[in-house]
């Protein structure tokens, strides 16, 4: 079947590219994926009432058996898209399939039927994988795989990296931390129709945007070997590669402890400015704790990029996470000031820029390095494995949230006979648990990452490399 060509023709990143293809066309899926993240566990245990289902087990073990079958899922993508030969690239064309995928799936997430706790949890379980281990895995795949397939030049490499993370900013960081808990959490409180009418309408939104982003993207990086013949790796070869090179196994490492924090400190956001620092939906608290202490995410998009190319990717990322470290331990020490969390937020932030915005022009630096040590490109296997530590640690730290909540005696919140939300008064044990996992564990995981960059030198010789691998095609 012949795919519909891309209206990019140009053999360099022009700033319709940027715009269109990594700002734009992203953005559906990724303010979906972004409210998924911060609110769907809210919808299992505050509308669903799901929490004490099977004394607290479901909420726990459900996620963790989830993520298993995603992580498999990702694996097979990972070497469908390795295997994928056409011209408009082997990533690109499963954008166009997971546009109408992501959004059918999306809706049925919410669609859960009235009737026996069993019912309800079988829906879950069927909807939530349909979307996570299927539509979602072959969006993301091929998301993800966008700036290290587009070009080798390294500094619109670190543009696009840019551009993609201000989607994903502007989605996380604008609306779901600004719009949703000042205006749409308040308007719907725990009223599961309206959850409905929300979702179904954020979930339509991202087919248009996908198309988008296939029609404006091009795998400048595939076309160098479209015309070179090479046998193909078992994925048993390709884990051996990727695994038994250094840089490889640091970007692993790193992204897998950076996930941990950041997975706990989302799954909390919503019950710490809901329980801790303000009242249930009061349409003001998580608004300030998102945005105000997120301001740097706006400032960095004209500040990460040139002290990246001056002291190097992984230096700022490095001075990064100590910053992170002490805004974590400030909001820490005082969890219930308004002010201090404030301030402790804003530091933090201004330390996770760099991780924001450079962390995959930096793994495609790793990939390239890789290529250059074994002649071979196996990016489907190595985001697999990237992809793989993004579902794991969501559905292992969710399992572990869950878990905690219930044994803690998580008390879900009620509609009066006005049809108001009223929320319980909480166990101080629930509070311990959210404090810690907002705000505590990401001064630790913030320390272990300075020790993990300070080995990831793969900049260094980078240059030379991309040389040589140019000069091996050119031969080919």
């Amino acid at each position: 079947m012949k795919l519909p060509a891309s209206a990019v023709k140009s053999p360099e990143v022009r700033a319709k590219e940027k715009w269109l293809g990594y700002l734009i066309g992203p953005a559906g899926a990724l303010l979906l994926n972004a409210v998924l993240a911060t609110y769907l566990n809210v919808y299992y245990t505050d509308v669903l009432n799901l929490t004490p289902l099977w004394s607290g087990l479901f909420l726990t073990i459900f996620p963790i058996v989830s993520k298993v079958i995603d992580a498999i899922t990702n694996v097979i993508m990972g070497q469908i898209i390795d295997r994928t030969k056409t011209k408009e690239g082997k990533a690109r064309p499963w954008l166009l399939l997971s546009a109408v995928l992501v959004p059918v799936t999306g809706i049925l997430l919410f669609t859960v039927p009235e009737g026996s706790d069993t019912l309800k949890a079988l829906w879950v379980m069927i909807s939530y994988n349909l979307f996570y281990s299927f539509a979602y895995t072959i969006f993301n795949m091929s998301h993800n795989l966008m700036v290290p397939l587009s070009t080798r030049d390294g500094t619109a490499r670190g543009g696009l990296s840019v551009f993609n993370q201000i989607a994903t900013i502007m989605m996380s960081g604008i609306l779901v931390a600004l719009v949703f808990p000042m205006v749409i959490m308040p308007a719907i409180g725990v009223d599961k129709s309206k959850w409905i009418t929300l979702m179904s309408v954020l979930s339509i939104l991202a087919l248009p945007l996908t198309l988008l982003e296939y029609f404006f993207t091009k795998e400048r990086v595939t076309e160098e070997s479209s015309d070179i013949t090479e046998a193909a790796l078992s994925f048993g070869q390709q884990l051996k590669l990727l695994f038994t090179d250094k840089y490889m196994v640091l970007m692993y490492v790193y992204f897998l402890i950076y996930t941990i924090g950041v997975t706990l400190k989302n799954l909390g956001l919503v019950y710490y400015c809901n329980y801790v620092l303000g009242t249930y939906n009061d349409g003001i608290t998580q608004m300030l704790v998102s945005v105000i202490g997120g301001i740097p995410m706006g400032i960095g998009i004209f500040a990460v990029w040139p002290l990246a190319k001056k002291f190097g990717k992984r230096n700022v990322t490095l001075v990064g996470f100590l910053l992170y470290a002490v805004g974590s331990l400030i909001c820490w020490l005082f969890p219930r000031s308004m002010v201090i969390v404030l301030i402790g937020q804003f530091i933090k932030n201004i330390g996770g820029l760099p991780c924001a915005y450079v962390f995959m022009a930096l793994f495609a630096d790793c990939l390239d390095h890789l290529e250059w040590k074994t002649d071979k490109r196996i990016d489907g296997a190595a985001m697999s494995i990237y992809n793989i530590i993004a579902v794991a640690m969501v559905g292992i730290m969710t399992g572990v949230f869950n878990w905690m909540l219930a044994k803690a005696g998580y008390i879900a919140p009620s509609l009066d006979a006005a049809g108001n939300t009223v929320a319980a008064a909480q166990p101080a044990a629930v509070y311990s648990v959210i404090i810690f996992a907002f705000l505590g564990l990401e001064v630790f995981t913030g320390l272990i990452l300075v020790v993990v960059l300070k080995f990831l030198d793969v900049e260094k010789n980078l240059p030379a490399e991309q040389a040589e691998i140019k000069a091996r095609k050119e031969t080919k």
